[in-house]
This record gives structure tokens, sequence and C-alpha cells, in this order.
């Protein structure tokens, strides 16, 4: 897979992909950004208000990666991330109230309450978190492609972690057996730029799209912040690994217009570079204005999801503040499994 110029091919690349999405296919992942961004937004609120703890990562900004690798996605194929996870939560089905309960600890989360923000789980769903460590992720995902290939199922395993994880070692040793086993697993890293509040000049050499030319794994760098280039990303990569190929790297430039946790005031970076980048690639904005331009939808179409969005977002808040709090006794529950006499 050679590396391609996102922004230089856009245009051709929406024309190519107008038989694929119709206006209301387009607009629903419109609405589901949206969704994302106001969600997000609002839990940062909370925060700061004092209904939540403990660490909190927000995602705003990268929306249109986990949006187009989920549009490009077949049913039943696995997600898994690092602890900036609402939205891969949310984009796999886990609803809003879930999410928000498990945040502020309410028994109605989907990890009862007692996971937080970093581990959130729904197997059901073919989410699997959520991992609080840093690249620890990486070879859980290379152990479920084994499982899906040792059991001969048509599932591949999209595995989502930041820049500052693409320099852990389990990652080089997830991409050696990944590559000898031809695992059906994409790796995609969603390089934000900044490894905590370190930029990814001053932590990793080289480029990150090449870092399993070593073991034979392709790489590509993908804009982050277009839809359309996500999804294509996503859809040739998942296509090669359905084909018994083995793996694939996918780069995502993107970005996060907040700290690296709510704590972060990200005094590393000037507030003029995220401006420039909210004004310039910002992914929601960028989806609208193909949808202007392309498809001929009014602004007063863009205003009403925006407020269909909204609207979500305050019943699932309300329903998560009236819920009760996390039983004390749940602190016992889960912790190991225990077998059934005659088991």
């Amino acid at each position: 897979m050679a590396v391609k110029s996102a922004a230089k091919k856009n245009i051709s690349l929406v024309k190519s992909l107008h038989n694929h999405f119709t206006q209301d296919d387009l607009l629903q992942q419109y609405e589901t950004m949206m969704t994302l961004r106001r969600f997000q937004e609002k839990v940062g609120s909370l925060y700061q208000q004092g209904y939540m703890g403990g660490f909190c990562h927000l995602y705003i900004g990268q929306e249109a990666v986990v949006t187009g690798a989920k549009a490009a996605s077949k049913e039943g194929d696995d997600f898994i991330t690092t602890y900036r996870c609402h939205a891969h939560a949310a984009i796999s089905g886990i609803s809003m109230e879930e999410i928000l309960g498990e945040l502020m600890g309410r028994s109605t989360g989907i990890s009862k309450g007692k996971g937080g923000s970093m581990h959130m789980f729904d197997p059901e769903k073919h989410f699997w978190g959520g991992h609080g460590i840093v690249g620890g992720n990486v070879p859980l995902a290379t152990g479920m492609a084994f499982a899906a290939k040792y059991r001969e199922e048509d599932r591949v395993t999209l595995c989502f972690f930041g820049d500052g994880a693409a320099d852990s070692g389990a990652m080089f040793e997830s991409f050696n057996m990944a590559a000898l086993w031809k695992l059906p697993v994409l790796y995609i890293i969603e390089n934000n730029h900044f490894s905590m509040g370190t930029a990814k000049e001053r932590h990793a050499a080289g480029e990150f799209y090449k870092r399993g030319e070593p073991f034979g794994i392709p790489g590509q760098k993908v804009d982050g912040m277009d839809f359309f280039a996500v999804y294509e990303a996503v859809s040739e990569a998942c296509e090669h690994i359905r084909a018994g190929k083995g793996p694939i790297l996918l780069e995502m430039d993107t970005y996060r217009y907040k700290g690296h946790s709510m704590s972060d005031p990200a005094k590393y970076r000037k507030r003029e570079d995220v401006d420039t980048i909210k004004k310039q690639r910002d992914p929601i904005q960028r989806l609208s204005q193909v949808l202007a331009e392309e498809y001929k939808v009014k602004e007063d179409v863009f205003k009403e999801v925006d407020k269909k969005a909204k609207q979500r977002v305050a019943e699932a808040v309300e329903v998560a503040l009236d819920a009760p709090k996390a039983d004390m006794a749940e602190l016992y529950t889960d912790i190991i499994q225990e077998n059934k006499e005659g088991e």
C-alpha cells in the first residue's frame, strides 16, 4: 500500500465515493461525528463541575478516525483501544447513558461504575476496551486476531493507539508475531502529535507508518481529519487483511483540541496553533463542506443535526444523573472466576 496524500486527492476521492455514499448516508456520518463532539464537550463540562473524578481523556478533534473506521468495518469486527475510549465505545454501540454512568460511578455504567473513564468494555458489541496501560492493548489485539484466525472466523481486529504508545516495545513484539502468522489485525496509530505533553518530534524518530516495514507490514499515512480518507484507507486495509495477506499499519494524522487529560492545561502549545487546525482541518466542518458543495445540503439541515445532537446528549445526562451510585459491594464482584460445583 503506497503512501497517499489525502489532501491532494480529496476532490477526486469524494467523487469516487459518490456511488457508495448517498446524501442520507453522509448525513448520518455527519450526525455521528457531531454527536460525538457535543458528547465529549459535555463530558468535559461535567468533569469541571465535579460530577466525575479520576482521569478523563477527551477525543475532541479526532472524530473522523473512529467514525470512518467504523463505517469501513463489518459487523462482528473487533475494536480495542487505549484510555481515550469514549468515542470508540459509543461508535461500537454502547449508549451514552451507559458511558456517562460509568464516568460518574453509577450502577448503570457499562462496567457497573467501577471502571471509570479508561475502562469500558462490551464484548457482546465487539468492543474490548478501554485500557489504561500505554500500549497495553496492542498485544491483546494481536492475541484476539490470533484467536480469530485459529477459529477460522471472518473477523478483523481494529487496534487503535496513540503516537506515545507507538514507542512501546510491546508494539514491535506484536508486529513480529502478527506478520509471522499473517494475523487479521489492523493497527491504527492515532497520531495527534503529542505524547501527553511531548511533541512527536521530541519523542519519536522516523515515520510511524514505516515502523512495520522491518516485519513486512505495509504502512500508510492517512489524513485522519478527513472522513473519506479514513474510510478509503481502512476499507482497503480490511480487504487486504480478509484476503489472508496479513496485518496493515495505518498512521492517522489527526489532532486533539484539548489537553492530554482534563488535568492538562496544554501550555506546551500555542492557542493559535489549535485555532489554525480548527479553521483549516476540522473533520466535522470538512464533511459539512462536502455535503454543502457536492450534495447541496442547506445550512438549516446542519443546524437541525446539531440541535438533535445536543438534545440527545442532554437526555443521556439526565438519565445518568438520576441513576444510583455504584454499590460498594460491586468492589468484590468480577474479581476471580468461580467454578460451580461439579464443573
